[in-house]
């Protein structure tokens, strides 16, 4: 995959093969990915520990920020100064900043009733929101994806937003920006945030760092999952970025 984006213009931070752009503030993203497209990729202390080959191809040829505050302590480790930036609220921001000036979305994931409630909300807060495509996030053949990869073309919006997990997304993203080339998001879980299905961690719980504890109160049987951090705060510890 060739890299469309110039890294001398804002210079990237490489966290154990992660290279990170540091954005000051969702703002400073936002532009930059307005003039240069690409995939948004959110990088905390998970991407980093399972970064892959073929992950590792597309984070480094998009655009990659800070969404973690484990990727933020290690690219302060490595003399930037990063904002923490949340991709559940950066895909707002990009839709307030851009709807009524008549550019195009795509809205791809979750379940059919939670995509449609998205779809339906957005045009609620956004009068005017030129959504030109969407559909749910479960693409059960060959034919499906690929259909959703023509369509995509076919419409050509400015922003597609993605959200199906990683790397399944990424996956996704990658294949349509080299037929269609706009600002592509993945999002994960945040149309159901979004819609009420979900509920993220309460303001206090964001502020200090400490979304995933809420998450792991919630979910205990996350907690395996979380055994592999151990090592990740290890390498902060011994700053091993």
């Amino acid at each position: 995959m060739p890299d469309n984006l110039n890294s001398k213009e804002l210079p990237r931070v490489d966290l154990r093969g992660v290279k990170v752009y540091p954005f000051a503030d969702a703002g400073e993203l936002i532009d930059f990915a307005d003039r240069k497209k690409g995939i948004l990729v959110a990088i905390n202390a998970e991407k980093i520990l399972n970064a892959n080959p073929v992950t590792l191809d597309i984070i480094n040829n998009n655009i990659a920020y800070c969404d973690g505050s484990g990727a933020v302590l290690a690219a302060r480790q490595k003399g930037a100064a990063p904002e923490k930036i949340a991709g559940c609220e950066l895909w707002l921001k990009i839709i307030d900043r851009f709807h009524a000036d008549g550019r195009s979305f795509y809205i791809i994931g979750a379940t059919p009733e939670v995509n449609a409630r998205t779809v339906e909300k957005l045009r609620e807060d956004f009068p005017g929101i030129n959504i030109v495509g969407y559909r749910d996030g479960y693409l059960r053949t060959g034919q499906e994806r690929q259909a959703l990869i023509d369509d995509v073309v076919r419409t050509a919006p400015d922003f597609v937003f993605v959200a199906m997990g990683s790397p399944t997304q990424e996956l996704l993203m990658a294949e349509m920006l080299r037929r269609h080339k706009a600002v592509y998001q993945g999002l994960g879980g945040s149309f159901d945030v979004y819609t009420g299905k979900a509920k993220r961690a309460p303001k206090w719980w964001i502020d200090h760092n400490m979304e995933f504890a809420y998450r792991l109160i919630k979910q205990p049987s996350r907690i395996t999952r979380n055994f592999k951090f151990i090592k990740y705060a290890w390498w902060l510890i011994t700053r091993q970025f």
